[in-house]
């Protein structure tokens, strides 16, 4: 299991995945108000942006690329689809700091979206596992998310391997965090726990494991127990990702002592 921080946004996540996920916000948004009563529950969001490599430490300059694809009613044109997208939610959700005359954007690019949800694409467990995590970034370790409940470490292991990146990171400690634990059914203890830095800190590796080990009880039983996860917390993880959201608690940074 992995978990992934970087400070190059608030919430510690990746800038590409977070305007990503809040473009899909704003289409709900858009849909709920009736300002835009075609949009229709099914939408996709990709974003490219180009960074400067500043020593491991990642610096947004622009965004590059904005693909947009959203379910939409059959009684509007696309060019009306792709004006509100790209002024209701494009140069909404994307600060305007990022954008410049060379982004692209492509809004529904193969044109209408009719068919949607479970019509178009039957199934849901293992199917959105990035999206679901750090949109590339960083590592998965190749269990699905949703579908599981929190006795699978897939989920819980890789929720504390969150926790404990983001508290590196907002403790400063590192600019970047990926954090790797490993478990075996039937052992307690993780049978391994590997922090890298991306040359981000000043301490090395061992000394930010020490930190980790002397903070963090990584049992599964304990994961559960402080963070809550046999509360019926989990339906709002269907959509918009599992991570920089305030309301989850492996999203509280916890207070490090080093």
């Amino acid at each position: 299991m992995f978990g992934y921080a970087t400070d190059e946004t608030e919430e510690c996540m990746p800038l590409t995945l977070l305007l990503a996920h809040k473009l899909n916000y704003r289409m709900r948004e858009l849909s709920l108000n009736g300002e835009c009563p075609w949009i229709l529950p099914d939408s996709k969001s990709q974003v490219t942006v180009a960074y400067r490599d500043s020593e491991g430490a990642l610096e947004p300059l622009r965004v590059h690329t904005v693909v947009i694809s959203v379910q939409h009613s059959p009684d509007i044109t696309l060019q009306e689809i792709r004006h509100s997208l790209m002024e209701k939610v494009v140069k909404v959700v994307i600060p305007a700091k990022y954008l410049d005359d060379k982004t692209i954007c492509h809004l529904l690019p193969s044109g209408k979206f009719l068919m949607g949800g479970p019509q178009g694409d039957a199934g849901l467990t293992g199917r959105k596992i990035i999206v679901d995590t750090y949109g590339g970034w960083g590592g998965h370790g190749g269990g699905a998310f949703s579908g599981k409940d929190y006795s699978k470490v897939d989920r819980s292991g890789a929720y504390a391997a969150r926790w404990v990146a983001k508290s590196l990171v907002k403790a400063g400690l590192c600019k970047r965090a990926l954090v790797q634990i490993s478990y075996a059914i039937g052992v307690s203890q993780p049978l391994s726990i590997t922090v890298f830095h991306y040359g981000t800190s000043n301490r090395d590796e061992d000394e930010l494991l020490q930190i980790v080990q002397k903070n963090f009880d990584l049992r599964p039983g304990v994961i559960v127990r402080e963070l809550g996860l046999k509360r019926p917390i989990y339906q709002s993880t269907a959509c918009y990702g599992h991570f920089g959201r305030k309301e989850f608690p492996w999203e509280q940074p916890k207070k490090l002592v080093f």
